[in-house]
């Protein structure tokens, strides 16, 4: 179904999850990400992916099945007020130089697909997010997964820019400047709200 879709990534998705990963630059991170398909009979059908909730700077949480169904389960019923669900779900790795896929993101990614069949997972890319940072880029800093007929997860291939793309073409510069404000220290995950439930884990002023 993957190979059948595109994906549409909203300023506001794609800033709060590298802010996400550069509050935790020796940790990996992951998250989910919340949006809409937007008309399934469209070929290529298109899912919009409009914001993004940070989970976990701890991803040895993340394969404990009710620590996972308690998240979903919260972000599905915050969000369906607004006609959205959970699509996907995003990733870093802790290592700079690490682009491969990890199991966790996989099992995760299998899961949600169970609820949303054209469900994506992004793995952020450290050494395109640095370049972005000191503003040498305006490449997008993930590279997209889609599980295929055989059930495994694949990267987008040389057509992946096709297949994703930012909504909003300042997306980099953006990010950019919020990082220049370090805005990075305000960002507010799951595992952050688990320890303080004062700490809100829809970060609702963070790129306010």
């Amino acid at each position: 179904m993957g190979v059948e879709c595109r994906y549409e990534l909203a300023q506001a998705a794609y800033v709060k999850l590298a802010l996400h990963a550069l509050k935790h630059p020796a940790a990996a991170v992951n998250g989910l990400l919340v949006g809409r398909l937007l008309d399934s009979a469209a070929s290529p059908a298109v899912v919009s992916v409009v914001d993004a909730v940070p989970l976990s700077h701890q991803p040895h949480h993340l394969p404990l099945l009710p620590t996972l169904e308690l998240a979903l389960t919260l972000v599905e019923d915050h969000f369906a007020a607004q006609g959205l669900a959970v699509v996907g779900y995003y990733h870093a790795n802790a290592r700079r130089d690490d682009a491969d896929l990890p199991a966790v993101a996989k099992r995760v990614g299998d899961h949600i697909f169970r609820y949303f069949p054209r469900a994506a997972v992004l793995l952020l890319d450290n050494e395109k997010l640095e370049k972005v940072v000191k503003g040498n880029s305006r490449d997008a800093v993930v590279q997209l997964y889609t599980r295929d007929s055989s059930k495994s997860w694949r990267q987008a291939g040389s057509d992946a820019s096709s297949q994703l793309s930012l909504k909003e073409p300042s997306t980099n510069v953006v990010l950019a400047d919020h990082v220049t404000t370090k805005k990075w220290q305000q960002v507010v995950d799951f595992d952050d709200h688990l320890d303080d439930i004062s700490k809100d884990w829809l970060n609702p002023s963070l790129l306010g």
